[in-house]
């Protein structure tokens, strides 16, 4: 673990200055950390604000960056205007990925910064992502990536190094929760975010609301199966999200799993 920590810093220290696309979780807020602690000033983290993304993160993960002593800036991303994006493909992600980071791209040029770098890590390439694709043609770095850092890895640096995120939950853009060909809208974003949050408000850590037009299935993890069994925590769930518009609310028995929507995809490969 101390060599990839080492290889990680040097691979920071050789960019020399370097925009950080900073959302408060876990990976992006271990990147910028260590950037920070090596570049110094020659770090700026930047988030996106979009309907994709929970409003709540950014106010966290802004204070989360203040606590660092790390200049940030916010700007608007627009995937929502982008019919490839709202059609839903399977390269979704794609459109979303090349919409972020070319803009922070022209961010980057006009603060003078050398690098883009994002905080994906090794795992995520086991699991299917379009948007990688994006990364690659528009030159993007991916230090903790390149440094072999695994998610476990990345929560026991952050442990190391008392990052509150250590422990959080894992986040995903909310389109993910719309299955492959179920057109993205604005509405169909809000019932999400509001569910989602409704149910960790109920004290549910991990928490995923999938949209499957009139039914909203429910997955959380495992350990956290039995508290939603409860007649009452049931009972507000269900006239919750029935007050959103879904006729019918499951609970997935097979728990929170990174990227159930690309289940089908395997289906269809088999």
């Amino acid at each position: 673990m101390k060599e990839k920590e080492k290889q990680l810093k040097e691979i920071l220290q050789s960019l020399g200055s370097v925009l950080v696309a900073y959302s408060g979780g876990v990976d992006s807020t271990l990147l910028l950390k260590v950037a920070k602690d090596v570049l110094n000033d020659n770090v700026l983290a930047v988030m996106a604000s979009s309907a994709t993304y929970p409003e709540e993160e950014l106010k966290s993960a802004a204070k989360l960056a203040d606590s660092m002593g790390a200049r940030h800036i916010t700007i608007e991303t627009d995937e929502l205007s982008d019919e490839r994006f709202l059609e839903n493909s399977k390269d979704r992600c794609y459109f979303c990925k090349l919409e972020l980071f070319s803009k922070l791209k022209d961010v980057a040029k006009k603060e003078g910064l050398k690098f883009v770098a994002d905080g994906s890590n090794v795992d995520d390439k086991t699991d299917y992502r379009p948007g990688s694709r994006a990364k690659e043609e528009l030159g993007i770095r991916s230090p903790l990536a390149e440094a072999g850092f695994t998610k476990q890895d990345i929560r026991g640096f952050s442990r190391e190094l008392n990052l509150p995120t250590w422990e959080k939950p894992s986040l995903a853009c909310l389109a993910s929760r719309i299955p492959y060909g179920t057109r993205i809208t604005d509405e169909v974003l809000g019932k999400i975010e509001e569910a989602e949050r409704f149910i960790r408000n109920l004290g549910f850590k991990e928490v995923r609301v999938r949209h499957h037009d009139y039914i909203a299935r429910v997955e959380l993890g495992k350990d956290e199966i039995p508290k939603i069994l409860d007649e009452e925590v049931m009972d507000d769930i269900s006239k919750k999200l029935d007050s959103l518009g879904y006729t019918y609310v499951t609970v997935d028995l097979k728990g929170y799993r990174t990227g159930s929507m690309n289940e089908v995809l395997k289906e269809e490969e088999s």
